[in-house]
């Protein structure tokens, strides 16, 4: 999901790496962490000949366009090594290649080994490159989106190629007997107490947003595995970490169709979905398997269907003709499950009460731990996973723990491995992403620590970070402002040292729902803000092979105090920062008067939840990190220039010098 280029580095000094690998040495070096791929091209290579494809397009995606995938659905992770959540890999019978965005560049080369080429030029142009005029290049439509199948239509347009769809997918066939098997755990209600309203009720609306369109849709189609979990109040656990299941539905004016497993439903959620029947609120149970056809029938009517573009399948949208459609990027559901009522606004905000509970456990912990030599990445990452599911209505974690040490911290998507966290050096501290579920909200958070004596440049970076979290997060903007237009807050401290960070500063939250909720955020498809809306704030700065660093916090879209209507955020995590890491030389004055707001607030929700558990220990830990900072301590106009900008202007004198 997000993109963007790394600009982020600063001249470094040339060494030997041994965590990537070095496909120019002889013979070519892999770290341990690569995969051999040679069986498994050589496979899928032999059946592409027999289907006559000279080239094959492989996406990181499921049928349902999610960002995050069952092991069943890995047909990239089985086929390059490569795990990351974003990415396409080309196969042609003599070259292979992956493309990713850069959150895993890294990565990648930790992951492949020397059969694949890593972001060459664009997928078009090297598939021009690659194969010959008179080729065919393939791929399963149920796995595109109408957008991604028309971008490349496009890009071989008029070149002599033939983009040739196979329903039987090529990688499903040499994965053969060996690939994980389907779902099969329950697929449940989520009881009342943690919905903002009834499935009947949000049926309702959707209805009525039909009858009030313009274009009079006789028909909705969901295809997200958010929108139908969303819209019967159902919970599942077909991926990891993501509360979901698979299901289509087909809701009409009159009637609902739901292609799901029928027998994984509990009593109760089939006796909520059958309770109307028959009626227009009667819930019709129909196979999983069956939707494109069930589809296709009902396009023969006098019918419009209306459906969002960015999670219906090339495969799906196929069977609609041109004429029946109603296309808008997101469907009427995704786009009303984005706006949290009063009743989701209040669950979100009591989740992170807890979360902020257990992660503030987790910090004193590391505090106590780190400096004896006894943690590494994966006990770190066990153990916020252990205080979380300790918590009243933990559903288990909504995403991997990133726990991070030192150079590891670099990789902006990086889980965790047996490094160390070490309390001094430069490469001492480490970066926690830990994302929770809960039966009323999902939690994202991330904070950087450091446990000795960071460096200047470190400290410096780490503020910068920090500035930006908070210009952003203090923002007063016009309704219906785009994420995009007001992004750059969050980069602005760091640009103004010619730094940056190649990923996105943001997406939406769900309610006990994916971790990375779209259509809201702060990207170019992302819709417009409004009040309701939850989102994530989360700028960083990554030195490849040193230290990286994230400062995450969730926040809500609220009316701003202002004589017209404007908003702005506020921030529902409640865990403060690294004092440590904090240089109040370079905040302004009315940074350190938010940041004192912000962690007044920290006292007033949290502490009372850690004196209710009678966790004094973490009481007294809450009181010592969140005492105010002193305003006399803020930057100057005539302040000086920090290591970073310092750093950024000896690299261009030495670049004009070179000239």
């Amino acid at each position: 999901m997000p993109t963007g280029c790394a600009t982020d580095r600063l001249p470094q000094a040339a060494s030997t790496r041994t965590d990537i690998r070095n496909c120019s040495a002889d013979p070519p070096y892999l770290p341990p962490t690569a995969i051999n791929t040679t069986a498994r091209l050589a496979a899928l290579r032999g059946t592409m000949r027999a289907h006559s494809v000279h080239a094959y397009i492989v996406p990181s995606t499921d049928a349902h366009m999610s960002e995050y995938i069952a092991e069943r659905d890995s047909r990239l992770g089985w086929l390059t090594g490569f795990t990351g959540s974003a990415g396409t890999a080309v196969v042609t019978w003599d070259k292979a290649a992956l493309w990713t965005d850069s959150r895993y560049w890294t990565q990648a080369e930790r992951q492949l080994d020397c059969n694949w080429e890593l972001t060459p030029p664009s997928i078009g142009l090297w598939i021009l490159e690659a194969v010959p005029v008179g080729a065919n290049i393939s791929l399963d439509p149920f796995l595109f989106s109408i957008d991604t199948w028309n971008s490349y239509s496009q890009a071989l347009h008029g070149s002599g190629r033939t983009l040739l769809p196979i329903e039987t997918n090529l990688v499903d066939q040499v994965w053969g007997d060996q690939r994980p098997p389907p779902a099969s755990s329950e697929i449940y209600s989520l009881p009342a107490a943690f919905t903002g309203s009834s499935w009947q009720e949000k049926v309702a609306g959707i209805r009525q947003q039909m009858e009030q369109h313009v274009r009079r849709p006789t028909a909705v189609l969901l295809s997200g595995l958010e929108e139908t979990a969303w819209l019967f109040n159902l919970r599942g656990n077909d991926i990891p970490y993501n509360p979901v299941f698979y299901s289509y539905t087909l809701l009409t004016n009159t009637s609902i169709s739901l292609f799901v497993d029928e027998m994984r439903l509990s009593a109760a959620a089939r006796q909520s979905l059958r309770a109307g029947c028959p009626g227009p609120l009667c819930v019709e149970l129909q196979e999983y398997g069956q939707a494109r056809a069930h589809l296709r029938r009902y396009a023969q009517g006098n019918v419009t269907v209306w459906l969002g573009t960015e999670y219906t399948t090339y495969g799906l949208y196929g069977v609609i003709p041109q004429e029946k459609l109603l296309e808008d990027s997101y469907s009427p559901v995704m786009l009303a499950k984005a706006v949290k009522n009063a009743k989701e606004q209040e669950l979100l905000r009591a989740a992170h009460v807890r979360d902020a509970v257990a992660v503030i456990q987790y910090l004193l912990w590391l505090e106590k731990m780190v400096p004896q030599g006894q943690v590494d990445e994966f006990s770190g990452a066990q153990h916020i996973d252990m205080l979380r599911q300790a918590q009243e209505h933990n559903r288990g974690p909504s995403f991997q723990s990133i726990s991070a040490s030192g150079l590891n911290a670099a990789l902006a998507h990086y889980r965790y491995g047996s490094a160390p966290v070490r309390a001094g050096g430069a490469r001492a501290g480490s970066r926690d992403w830990a994302a929770g579920g809960w039966e009323d909200g999902t939690t994202d958070i991330t904070r950087t620590m450091h446990w000795g004596v960071p460096t200047p440049l470190q400290k410096e970076a780490y503020t910068r970070v920090l500035m930006g979290n908070i210009d952003l997060s203090r923002l007063i903007f016009p309704p219906n402002t785009a994420g995009r237009v007001v992004e750059s807050f969050a980069r602005r401290a760091l640009w103004n040292v010619g730094l940056n960070y190649g990923h996105g500063t943001g997406h939406g939250i769900g309610n006990f729902l994916s971790v990375h909720e779209w259509p809201v955020g702060f990207q170019s498809n992302n819709v417009p803000l409004m009040a309701g809306m939850f989102t994530s704030i989360e700028p960083g700065y990554y030195r490849d092979g040193e230290f990286g660093i994230r400062i995450e916090d969730v926040a809500l879209v609220v009316e701003a105090q202002t004589k017209v209507p404007f908003l702005t955020f506020e921030v529902v995590s409640l865990v403060p920062y690294d004092r440590n890491l904090i240089d109040l030389s370079l905040l302004s004055l009315e940074q350190i008067r938010y940041l004192n707001a912000y962690y007044e607030t920290i006292r007033a929700r949290v502490g009372p939840e850690l004196q209710r558990q009678r966790l004094e220990e973490e009481y007294r830990w809450l009181q010592r990190n969140t005492e105010p900072f002193p305003l006399g301590s803020a930057a100057t106009a005539t302040a000086t220039l920090g290591t970073l900008a310092l750093a950024s202007l000896l690299s261009a004198l030495l670049a004009g010098l070179q000239a």
